[in-house]
């Protein structure tokens, strides 16, 4: 083993964006859109759905991709945490939860979404799970499909490709959602309700403008006090549903450098020493000494190891061979 102390030149930080399909077995588009029966019958299923690729009440490799949820400033939509007491709900307490998360505000603010409907008393969302969109949402790839009984083909997507400038906000960015496919999403024409809604890909959140959606079909309910299981409604809308993920990989590259007169000599001394009579045991590490590269160890000034490189084959050194050796490390 030998060692040598490294340069600062002998190390460079590299940063790659890396673009991956969101969902489960790497695929970008999900077309099934499975519920489990136990998780909407506990108290949570008032609150947000889970949404599997597979049924998980069947299959125990079901994985989460996303959550539908639905927020309704009155609390319509879903029970009273007590009877009698107007407004207090699960509905209710989604919508100051959205609020807070992404307007950094108290849940007496509202969303807007330009249209007449101002301050938007009600809005369905989908939250991506965060194994699925990692660091975050790919700008540009998204786009949803909402199909029902009472919808025909809504087609849906951000407009962070046509858009000049970005909407920064105390979740992060934010893109309109609108018409189109594929990161050109513009206002429905003759929409009276505004805006599809908004993606938040930095948190991972598509807030759904219901008013827009419902100038299209009504299939959402406002019942007061009663539980209608608007997440599921979101849930059986979606027809196929298309996103990417992003995430950007911080790599340090390290050049460890074999020059031709370093490293040509093994310091295990019963490699090329006898041991009873010290003499060199053989005559081609005087004149013409080689050794095999195999391993790179890398230590901090207290000689303590951090890490080690293997090679994929033991790389030859002598006299008339110089090494370089580049390291990776990903984090």
């Amino acid at each position: 083993m030998s060692f040598k102390r490294l340069d600062p030149e002998d190390f460079l930080v590299s940063a790659d964006s890396i673009v991956t399909p969101a969902w489960s077995n790497y695929t970008s588009s999900l077309t099934n859109f499975y519920k489990s029966l136990v998780q909407q019958r506990l108290d949570s299923g008032q609150y947000y759905l889970n949404v599997y690729n597979i049924d998980p009440d069947s299959d125990p490799n079901a994985e989460i991709q996303f959550a539908t949820t639905y927020g309704d400033v009155e609390g319509y939509g879903s029970a009273l945490y007590t009877p009698g007491i107007d407004g207090l709900s699960p509905s209710r307490t989604v919508y100051g939860q959205f609020v807070n998360l992404l307007l950094g505000e108290d849940e007496g603010a509202s969303f807007n979404f330009g249209g007449p409907a101002v301050a938007s008393e009600y809005f369905g969302a989908i939250v991506i799970n965060r194994a699925r969109y990692k660091q975050t949402i790919m700008p540009g790839s998204l786009q949803l499909r909402l199909f029902g009984s009472s919808l025909t083909n809504i087609y849906i997507t951000d407009n962070s490709r046509i858009t000049p400038t970005v909407d920064y906000t105390p979740a992060g960015r934010r893109f309109t959602l609108g018409s189109g496919s594929f990161g050109d999403g513009v206002m429905p024409p003759g929409s009276t309700g505004g805006v599809y809604g908004y993606l938040y890909p930095d948190v991972g959140i598509i807030i759904l403008n219901l008013y827009a959606i419902n100038d299209i079909g009504n299939p959402f309910y406002r019942t007061p006090g009663v539980n209608v299981n608007n997440p599921d409604i979101l849930r059986s809308l979606l027809d196929q549903f298309t996103l990417q993920s992003q995430e950007t990989v911080a790599s340090d590259f390290v050049f460890c450098r074999a020059r031709n007169a370093e490293f040509n000599y093994s310091v295990n001394p019963s490699f090329s020493v006898s041991a009873s009579a010290g003499s060199i045991l053989y005559n081609e590490f005087i004149q013409n000494p080689s050794t095999y590269i195999t391993s790179v160890g890398m230590y901090n000034d207290s000689n303590e190891l951090l890490a080690v490189a293997k090679l994929s084959k033991p790389l030859k050194k002598d006299f008339t061979k110089e090494a370089l050796i580049r390291v990776k490390l990903d984090f």
